[in-house]
């Protein structure tokens, strides 16, 4: 079995989805997590100067989402075939735009352009990503894509307390299909185990 490493800071956000995928396939990794006053030490040493970076047999590579979908291949969580892996990266993405939409307000520095932002988003940029997200999930049963578990519902639940975080609220509250997506990684038996034993972190 190889060795692997993932280095990032001591949050979830974007290393969150590759120790999902790592626990879900019970691959032991070692979980380097980078305090940010020794980030600039370390920074040089990664290859684009940022984490998450993923050290596979000494090898090393970045980039969250190629990160991801290498790892859902290795434990079995990519698509059956191109169409599936199609679904599967359109939903990733989808939630990745979100993300990012989310992101241009929280990172905002000037507090006035931050409220004008953030009233865009509560208004428009939430409501509609959560309810098309909503109804992909009504229409696959409770999952994202296929009609089945794939890496795609481990992403989004591993980075919903990060989306949660920048729009400081419960995104899935009202949306009862998102919450079986939620319920339906959550009660994996090596995913259960690993929330409980993750350190606590607000994002």
């Amino acid at each position: 079995m190889p060795e692997y490493k993932l280095s990032y800071f001591n949050v979830k956000a974007l290393g969150e989805p590759l120790r999902f995928l790592l626990s879900y396939g019970n691959l032991p990794f070692e979980d380097n997590r980078i305090e940010s006053a020794d980030w600039p030490a370390v920074k040089p040493t990664m290859p684009m100067g940022q984490m998450p970076v993923l050290s596979v047999d000494g090898k090393l590579a970045h980039q969250s989402v190629a990160m991801a979908r290498y790892l859902a291949k290795q434990v079995g969580l990519a698509g059956a075939d191109d169409w599936e892996n199609l679904e599967i990266d359109t939903i990733v993405d989808t939630v990745n735009d979100f993300r990012h939409k989310l992101a241009v307000a929280h990172y905002e520095p000037d507090e006035a352009v931050k409220e004008k932002k953030f009233a865009t988003v509560n208004s428009e940029v939430i409501p509609f990503y959560l309810e098309k997200l909503d109804e992909i999930a009504s229409k696959n049963n409770g999952y994202l894509a296929n009609g089945k578990l794939s890496w795609a519902d481990l992403f989004f639940v591993a980075v919903l307390d990060y989306l949660n975080g920048m729009a400081k609220t419960d995104l899935v509250a009202n949306r009862p299909n998102l919450q079986k997506v939620v319920e339906n990684v959550t009660s994996i038996e090596t995913i259960k185990k690993w929330i409980a034993k993750r350190p606590e972190t607000v994002i």
